[in-house]
């Protein structure tokens, strides 16, 4: 097919690739690349793109050459009119703007009359050209036509076959997604942040024994990464408690130890004054030990356990709308093979109408036609059922991501808070060891979820391509 003509039957913007060959209807295209897929690369006044391949018919090779527009070195014609030789040698001019067709040379001269082209059949003219008389052009088999008719998708001209549409987007666990090549330009919704919601659309493949995980669960994952980590906080707090208590309990118990009690006068005093001091120092380890439970260690858990709840209905709510997804794709697909079934059955029963016209024979065709519209139908309800899915499936996503994104910045600045709280009654209990817990208070202070979020997502992101509607 590389390097064949073909004529243009319709007008072309381009605007439906991003490669896009603009032409206007009765144009000769240079076919460079013909690829199965509906879209064929080729080449017009020097300019190179994609078309659909809908919207040519290709040229015979024994005609081609002769049937290009070729120059009149005579008085120009008047605009919009081009010259063209038909396979028998003969001139005639086509009006591209209004499609009229006439073997006399059009004159600049207004009200000189023109000749149209007539065939003994008086078929109707496409872009200058006789149906039945021209290779340039020919009307679609008529069982064709009746196919269409019979199905509830009209298809203009203007618009691509529904398979050239199913070929732009890719199905991945029943949620269609655009190819690259025809993915229009998707904004991300928080361009500002490095959000959940616009980074973990697509799958992710672990291996080849585990498969793939969703983006989604990915993101899971990261909730309950942090809920053991909170666990394992508190944990961390109550073996500091334990310390503080046992400290507290052998401050006390030293304190009371009657060791040099004899001593009398000013050193006396002195002497019992270390001892009282140290069960005051033990009194204050006891008091921090009771805050860090109350203040610290409790509300960790507390917070932990209110996490693992809304994870678990998170979890839930996701999964829910993805059997809903399932289960609306494969009525998509039932209505779709049903839709072929029905048309399959039209189509016999129409060639068996064409061998033979009887009564009985109409009346299936009737049926047929009738059975293949409800199909039809069927089909386009399944498509916006599946359509209303993905959306629903779409927003949640977006506002269970960003619901997440609150839950971790709360939870990280919970922990925050605390960490801090803990660093103020250390201050407290233990002014002489300020020094040890500078740098800690350095560092809690440049805890921040926003970075720690941006950091994880550049090495866990999976893809942000977000999801489009299903096209018939």
């Amino acid at each position: 097919m590389s390097g064949a003509f073909c004529k243009s039957l319709y007008p072309f913007s381009g605007e439906q690739h991003q490669q896009g060959l603009r032409f206007e209807a009765g144009e000769v295209i240079k076919v460079v690349q013909a690829v199965p897929g509906g879209w064929w690369e080729g080449e017009k006044d020097g300019a190179r793109g994609w078309f659909p391949s809908s919207y040519v018919q290709v040229l015979e090779r024994t005609a081609s050459l002769s049937q290009l527009p070729m120059e009149d070195h005579r008085e120009p014609l008047p605009p919009h009119w081009k010259c063209y030789v038909s396979p028998q040698g003969r001139q005639y001019y086509v009006n591209t703007t209004n499609n009229e067709t006439t073997w006399e040379r059009p004159s600049s001269v207004p009200g000189t009359p023109k000749t149209p082209m007539r065939h003994k059949n008086s078929l109707p003219t496409v872009n200058g050209f006789h149906s039945g008389g021209s290779p340039l052009h020919r009307l679609e088999h008529q069982h064709n036509s009746l196919v269409r008719k019979s199905s509830s998708e009209p298809q203009s001209p203007g618009s691509p076959t529904r398979k050239q549409s199913k070929e732009t987007a890719a199905t991945i666990n029943c949620v269609t997604f655009p190819l690259p090549a025809f993915m229009p330009e998707q904004h991300l919704l928080k361009p500002n942040e490095w959000s959940y919601c616009d980074y973990f659309w697509m799958d992710k493949k672990e291996s080849p024994s585990n498969g793939s995980i969703t983006g989604f669960e990915i993101l899971l994952q990261k909730q309950l990464k942090g809920k053991q980590m909170q666990k394992e906080m508190a944990e961390f707090i109550r073996e500091r408690i334990k310390i503080e208590e046992e400290y507290a309990k052998n401050l006390s118990k030293l304190s009371q130890i009657p060791l040099a009690s004899q001593e009398e006068g000013t050193l006396g005093e002195a002497w019992a004054q270390l001892k009282k001091s140290l069960a005051d120092e033990a009194e204050v380890h006891l008091k921090f030990s009771s805050k860090l439970q109350s203040e610290v260690e409790k509300p960790f858990l507390t917070f932990r356990e209110n996490f693992k709840k809304d994870m678990k209905r998170f979890d839930h709510h996701i999964s829910d709308l993805r059997k809903q997804l399932v289960g609306r794709y494969a009525s998509v697909e039932k209505a779709r093979k049903a839709l072929a079934e029905r048309q399959k059955d039209l189509e016999l029963k129409s060639q068996q109408l064409e061998i033979k016209l009887s009564n009985k024979t109409e009346e299936e065709i009737k049926k047929a036609r009738r059975k293949s519209t409800q199909a039809g139908d069927e089909l386009m309800r399944c498509v916006d059922l599946y359509n209303q899915s993905q959306s629903r499936w779409f927003e949640e996503m977006v506002t269970t991501s960003l619901e997440l994104e609150r839950l971790e910045v709360e939870r990280v600045e919970m922990i925050r808070q605390h960490l801090c709280q803990y660093t103020t009654l250390r201050h407290e209990t233990d002014m002489f060891n300020q020094s040890t817990m500078e740098p800690v208070d350095k560092l809690l202070q440049c805890v921040d979820p926003i970075r720690d979020r941006e950091l994880w997502v550049k090495e866990n992101k999976t893809g942000e391509i977000r999801p489009v509607d299903l096209e018939v």
